[in-house]
């Protein structure tokens, strides 16, 4: 399980529910989650809410999962 989703699990927050807040389709919050590419602005947006340093969604894939 990566660091967002598991981040998102624990503040018992959905993908719909993130995807509101962050303003974004709920099928990104999923394409990001399953190992997608998301820009700085998004990654600052998602990271502010979960909790963690948005410069994660841009380091390798073995750092990222949790």
């Amino acid at each position: 399980m990566n660091l967002m989703r598991k981040k998102r699990e624990e503040l018992n927050l959905t993908q719909e529910k993130l995807a509101e807040i962050v303003g974004v389709d709920r099928s990104t919050i999923t394409k990001i989650e399953n190992g997608g590419r998301t820009s700085v602005k998004t990654a600052k947006k998602i990271s502010g809410i979960l909790g963690f340093e948005w410069t994660s969604f841009f380091e390798k894939q073995e750092k990222y999962s949790a």
